[in-house]
């Protein structure tokens, strides 16, 4: 297999090096990473100025710009012939929930989807999260059921690794995003000049969590994979919509 692999954390991250070691033993891989943490840098590209590829001391590619470029430039720009897949990660924290709207991470995956590959994306949950040879070794069993089992080229797969060591892991689970209470207030501060400063505040703590949800699933210790789509709209309200348009 020939796999793309990102983050957002940047390119000298400890999760990518670990998923590139894995990886790399099974499959062709190009590392293609930004060249600072961008986390939270949602879907967003960089149209109002080029990007510059440089190569780091590790052999990694990075680029300055946000996760989602990375991706497109690597798509369509450096890997030829194209990938297999993508492979997103392993990201610094978790990626639960409402987080996927905001993560730099699930963009990379969902950039490599839009132009047409299976990705994956791949988060330790933790703060302080330190199992990443953990995490990286569930990434190849996934591969290896990717392998078996090929992805539609149309497949999104969020995944959640809880912060243990491999064998205390109890298994995967099939889940749905649950979701969080809304954030909490922005700090606010001053800068040197007395002006006011304004950091965004911590994220909501859990709220839909039942079993089935990926919190569920990682506070119980195991592997939460959830399938993404791209289509946003509410199809069951498309009646009420029209409806409403024609009073």
């Amino acid at each position: 297999m020939r796999i793309l692999i990102s983050n957002d954390d940047g390119y000298l991250a400890s999760g990518l090096s670990a998923l590139h070691r894995v990886i790399d033993t099974v499959a062709e891989t190009l590392v293609i990473a930004p060249d600072r943490n961008r986390s939270g840098a949602s879907n967003s590209l960089t149209l109002t100025r080029p990007l510059r590829v440089q190569q780091g001391p590790n052999g990694f590619l990075h680029l300055d710009g946000t996760p989602t470029d990375c991706v497109h430039v690597g798509l369509t720009g450096l890997m030829d012939p194209e990938p297999d897949m993508v492979i997103a990660g392993i990201n610094h924290g978790a990626n639960l929930g409402d987080d996927v709207i905001y993560s730099g991470t699930v963009a990379a995956a969902m950039e490599g989807r839009y132009l047409g590959f299976p990705a994956v994306a791949i988060s330790l949950v933790g703060s302080n999260a330190q199992h990443f040879d953990a995490a990286a070794q569930v990434a190849l069993l996934l591969l290896q059921r990717v392998q078996q089992n090929p992805l539609p080229r149309d497949s999104i797969i969020n995944v959640n690794v809880p912060d243990l060591p491999f064998d205390e892991i109890k298994g995967f689970q099939s889940t749905r995003l649950g979701c969080r209470h809304k954030s909490e207030p922005v700090l606010r501060a001053k800068d040197p000049n007395g002006k006011d400063i304004y950091w965004v505040g911590p994220a909501g703590e859990e709220q839909d969590c039942a079993e089935g949800t990926d919190f569920f699933a990682v506070r119980s210790g195991f592997v939460s994979v959830t399938p993404l789509q791209v289509d946003l709209t509410r199809h069951s309200q498309t009646e009420q919509i029209r409806q409403w348009l024609s009073v």
